[in-house]
Parts: structure tokens; C-alpha cells; sequence
């Protein structure tokens, strides 16, 4: 007898339901988009590059072409290379004079008031000594206190020294930057391990060894931030020349063009509005050269100790 097998049973296929893309999660390489900030970013990036780039149009225009053409736009005639030539050789040259003036004003007193920072900087944060905190609060202190408040009493105790109206005035003062020793401070407290200074003195290096061969090649991510915030702190320092000078021949570039500026306003003054947008333009070249040749070091030395390992 034969007995029949009953039929396979068939179950009907489930239709497949469409997968939801999971949200994508923000990841510490990856973080997630805003478009808001994205809007802000955009803003800001905007005004920040509208003046530079009416600057650099502008100084390619003559002074009729100023008048008679587009803030944002270039004029029919570019006379960009003319306006250099020029602002090189008005009055005798005086550009060039408060170029190098103004170099002499960073070489001495940015370069010295890094020295300085990186030097005070390394002694607060590897030694110990009587007074310490007090030095703490006095350094938190001046950093809070602006350079224009202390302008005039700088001015009157320089007065009384005979030092007004030379390049002293404005070199002395630009020695002392409280941010630049307390950057340093923070940050050689981080990039020296003081087991290395330890090695040094063991294999019998003097403190003055170990600081420049040791300690200082560490220090140098915080030392070119220090150097570049001192170098454009007394670049663009107007208020203190204007008050310490006198003699136009000791004039730094802000002074300079700002005295170029103001001369129309005088009897019998020419204006020449060309050559101050054209003198502007050179004036920032360098400190633009700077930031873009040195800002894998100073950008590393911002987020020093931001991690902690």
C-alpha cells in the first residue's frame, strides 16, 4: 500500500519592508554638520575679506579712478605698479624711512619681548622660589590692563628720562608683553618634561646649557605664537608713536599714513588718497607673509596643553 505524501505547505513571501537609513552619529573625526554655523561661518569669513579685498582693488586704481568707479570693482586704467612706485618716492622717500623704522621697531622690541617672555615664561614654570604666586598675580594682572591706559603714564615718566621723540619710546615699552609670558609660562609647563631637565643636570650641563639646547627647540611652537602676536601688537601700534613722537623721520607706517591722510585737511595740502590705500596695502603684505609661512608653529602652539595625555 502505497501512502501519499501531503503537498508541501507554501507561505507567502513577506513583501520587504524598506530599510531606514540609520542617523548618521557625530564622531570626534567626523562631527556633524550645522547648517546654522555653516550660515555664521560664511558671515564671518565675509566681513572679514570685504575690506581686504576693497583694499587691494582699490589700490590699483588711480586717484580719478577712485572717483569715478566702483568701490568693489576695477577701474578701466590699473595703475597698481604705478601707485607703488610712487608711494616710494613721495617726499623724498619718507615710505621707505617709516618702513624701516617700522622693522627697527619689530626686530628690537617684538624680537626682545619674546626673548623676554620665553625666558620668564621657563623660569615660572620650572622653578621654585619665594613670591611665586605673587608674580602669578601680577602677570594675570597686567594682561588685564590695556596698553592705551598705561600710554600716558609711560609718557610722562619718559619725559622726565629725555627719551621722548627717539625710537627709545616706543621700543622700551613694547619690551613687556604680560600675554606673551603668560602663554609661555602655560606652555612651557607643559612641553618640558622635567625628567629631561633632570638628564641634563645629571650629565653635568649648566642652567644656561640646558635652557638653550634642551629647553628652548621644545619651546618652539609657543615662542613663534609669541613672536607673531608681539610682531603684529607692535606693527600696528599707533597710539603710543603718537603720543612718544614728533620727528616725522621716526615715524612707524601707521603714523606715516596717517599723517598722509590728514594732510588734506591742512592749508595748502594735497590729497592723495591713491598712495594711503596703496601704502595700506603694503603695510599688511608682511604680516600676511608671516601668519601664512608660520602658521603650522603658531597653530600648534595655541592647542599645546589642550589634551591631556
Amino acid at each position: 500500500m502505497t501512502t501519499t505524501s501531503p503537498a508541501p505547505t507554501t507561505t507567502p513571501l513577506k513583501s520587504a519592508a524598506p530599510r531606514l537609513r540609520a542617523p548618521r552619529r557625530a564622531t570626534p573625526g567626523r562631527p556633524r554638520r550645522s547648517l546654522l554655523l555653516t550660515v555664521l561661518t560664511g558671515v564671518v569669513l565675509v566681513y572679514s575679506l570685504l575690506p581686504l579685498v576693497w583694499l587691494l582693488i582699490s589700490a590699483t586704481k588711480s586717484q580719478q579712478g577712485l572717483a569715478r568707479s566702483f568701490g568693489l570693482w576695477f577701474d578701466s586704467d590699473f595703475d597698481l605698479w604705478h601707485n607703488i612706485a610712487e608711494t616710494f618716492t613721495y617726499q623724498d622717500g619718507v615710505f621707505g624711512r617709516w618702513l624701516l623704522n617700522t622693522l627697527l621697531y619689530v626686530v628690537v622690541g617684538a624680537g626682545g619681548a619674546t626673548f623676554l617672555a620665553v625666558l620668564g615664561g621657563y623660569a615660572l614654570a620650572k622653578f621654585d622660589f619665594p613670591g611665586k604666586r605673587a608674580v602669578f598675580a601680577v602677570v594675570i594682572g597686567a594682561v588685564a590692563v590695556p596698553g592705551t591706559a598705561l600710554a600716558v603714564p609711560t609718557f610722562l615718566m619718559f619725559s622726565k628720562m629725555g627719551l621722548t621723540d627717539t625710537p627709545w619710546a616706543v621700543i622700551i615699552p613694547s619690551l613687556i608683553s604680560p600675554f606673551g609670558l603668560y602663554l609661555m609660562w602655560v606652555f612651557a609647563t607643559e612641553a618640558i618634561p622635567t625628567e629631561l631637565m633632570e638628564a641634563a643636570r645629571i650629565d653635568g650641563a649648566s642652567e644656561l646649557r640646558t635652557f638653550f639646547q634642551v629647553a628652548l627647540p621644545l619651546l618652539a611652537p609657543g615662542t613663534v605664537t609669541v613672536l607673531l602676536f608681539t610682531t603684529v601688537a607692535t606693527w600696528n601700534n599707533y597710539f603710543l608713536p603718537l603720543i612718544m613722537l614728533k620727528d616725522p623721520d621716526w615715524y612707524p607706517l601707521t603714523l606715516g599714513l596717517d599723517s598722509w591722510n590728514k594732510q588734506a585737511q591742512t592749508a595748502g595740502g594735497e590729497a592723495i588718497p591713491h598712495l594711503v590705500l596703496t601704502g595700506s596695502l603694503l603695510t599688511i603684505v608682511p604680516l600676511i607673509a608671516a601668519f601664512l609661512l608660520l602658521q603650522k608653529y603658531w597653530q600648534s602652539g595655541l592647542s599645546a596643553g589642550s589634551v591631556k595625555e
